[in-house]
């Protein structure tokens, strides 16, 4: 029986990819990038590391301080312009009200760092609401490996067999499928289409489409 629900963040507890792809467009200003990724098709599911070793050459890395200093450049743009209009993807609330009530625990499992992930649970009120945090400070490797799902089922004291994994990039239901757990796909960031000829178990468009009932049936 599922115990455990799991969670991305971007593109997942807020639908926020847009606003990534915005910040992304002033980055790429700055500093005078030509080639400008998709950012929903190609980073989706990416750390900064291997977002920023794509943008620049080693050298330039070097010169610019690092993939660490160019991330938080980034991500403090995507603060900046997110703060004003920051809320939970539809429905998240009411699911996870839910899901305490059913006694099902939830943790998150997200590629961001540690102050995006304070970000966002502070603008949208989500620390009652989980009893575990997995972001990119605590594993080695990056989606697709599934580590970081690994870990968050492990933080809730719970097998990846009684785990769900809510995700809306490619390589992220990799990692749920290599976890071992079913995988739940929000097209807010990937078309439908896409995300139902991966492995995921079901594709909703957000959370009002999800219940209790409907997580234990799958």
């Amino acid at each position: 029986m599922i115990q455990g629900a799991l969670f991305d963040m971007d593109g997942v507890l807020v639908d926020n990819m847009r606003i990534h792809a915005a910040a992304f467009d002033v980055f790429y200003e700055r500093h005078g990038i030509a080639d400008r990724k998709d950012v929903r098709k190609e980073f989706s599911g990416m750390g900064n590391v291997e977002i920023m070793q794509r943008l620049f050459t080693p050298e330039r890395l070097e010169e610019l301080g690092g993939w660490q200093a160019l991330g938080a450049e980034k991500e403090a743009i995507y603060r900046e312009l997110y703060a004003p209009i920051i809320r939970p993807t539809a429905g998240l609330t009411d699911f996870l009200d839910a899901l305490h009530r059913a006694g099902i625990r939830c943790a998150v499992g997200s590629s961001a760092g540690e102050e995006n992930i304070r970000f966002v649970f502070d603008g949208c009120g989500f620390a009652p609401r989980f009893q575990a945090v997995v972001g990119s400070e605590q594993v080695t490797r990056c989606k697709p490996d599934p580590e970081i799902y690994l870990k968050a089922a492990e933080a809730l004291g719970l097998r990846p067999e009684e785990c769900v994994v809510f995700e809306d990039a490619r390589a992220g239901i990799e990692a749920g499928r290599r976890a071992g757990m079913k995988v739940v796909a929000l097209a807010t960031t990937l078309p439908r289409e896409e995300l139902e000829r991966t492995t995921a178990a079901l594709v909703i468009d957000d959370f009002t489409q999800m219940s209790v009932e409907r997580l234990r049936s799958l």
